[in-house]
Parts: C-alpha cells; sequence; structure tokens
C-alpha cells in the first residue's frame, strides 16, 4: 500500500509560512503650550534603535492639543520625507490618539485642520500602529518640548546645542 503514495517535497499551505518582515521604526511625541510659548517634541526611533531627537518651537501661541497635534504633525512628515513606510506612533495626549483612530469625534473648531491634516499625513504610510502612551514612557520627547520653550530664540536668531552622554567622574 505504500508503493501507491507520492512523496511530494511542498508543504501543504507553505505559502501561509511566509513571513514578511517589517521594518518598523518608532515615532514618540509631545507637545505643550505655555502662557508665552509652545514647543514640540518628536523622537524617531529606526529599526536597529538609532535615536534621532526632534525639538521645535512653534511660531504662533495655541492650546496644548494645537501643540500636541503639531508634534504628530511635524514627525509625519519627517518619516514620510526619510521615506518611512511602517510606523508605530506613540503619544501621551489620549485625546489626540484616540481622535485619530476615529474613536473619539474632533468637537473643537481648531482642531479640525489638524486633525485632518494628520489623516492625510498617516494615509501615506503603509502601516502605522497608533498607541497612547503614559508620560514616563514618552520621557524624551517630553524633553525636547521643554527644551523648545526654554530656548525659546526670536525668528531671527538660531542655536546649535549638541548633547552628548558623558560621565565626568569616574564612580568609585
Amino acid at each position: 500500500m505504500l508503493d501507491d503514495w507520492e512523496l511530494n517535497d511542498d508543504l501543504p499551505g507553505e505559502e501561509v509560512f511566509f513571513v514578511d518582515v517589517l521594518l518598523l521604526w518608532e515615532m514618540f511625541f509631545d507637545g505643550a503650550a505655555r502662557q508665552d510659548v509652545a514647543g514640540a517634541g518628536v523622537v524617531l526611533v529606526s529599526p536597529k534603535k538609532h535615536i534621532l531627537p526632534y525639538s521645535f518651537i512653534l511660531v504662533d501661541l495655541c492650546s496644548n492639543n494645537v501643540a500636541k497635534y503639531q508634534a504628530r504633525i511635524l514627525g509625519l512628515r519627517m518619516a514620510i520625507e526619510m521615506g518611512i513606510k511602517d510606523l508605530d506612533v506613540y503619544g501621551v495626549s489620549q485625546l489626540v490618539i484616540n481622535q485619530l483612530l476615529k474613536e473619539f469625534e474632533v468637537k473643537k473648531d481648531d482642531l479640525i485642520p489638524h486633525h485632518q491634516n494628520a489623516l492625510q499625513l498617516l494615509d501615506k504610510l503603509e502601516t502605522v500602529m497608533l498607541e497612547h502612551v503614559s508620560r514616563s514612557s514618552n520621557k524624551m520627547a517630553n524633553a525636547l518640548v521643554n527644551l523648545a520653550a526654554t530656548l525659546a530664540l526670536g525668528t531671527e536668531e538660531s542655536i546649535t546645542i549638541p548633547v552628548c552622554g558623558q560621565w565626568v567622574v569616574t564612580p568609585p
């Protein structure tokens, strides 16, 4: 009876075993508005865990939520310009995340154009995941927002600030 069987090298349903490995980038964003200045922070993390931090001073005063949308939009624009197709996006604003997931309605008129712009940018990505994270998980983006607000310069001024990790005195 075994003589009637034909051996086949193909696995049944072998196309199921094909796994496309995505090189996912991560983006953390935050924005904040204070009495006299607004800032945005974006951190892009490559699949090889290279960290690209960006800090922005927003030229117009705005609400905290608008600043958070601005940060999101700046980060998405940078990712798209860099040719990133697959992106996991993390932010501390549950409102902004849930509005973009279409779980919350956008009720404030000043947020509608920012929301629409962000949705258009998200459509340019092949794979995107949006997730709310705690402030402690978003420390670097938050620090960049604070840096931008602290170092706000006039429109004609510029400054370069190198940031280095260094231990000056060797611990005993």
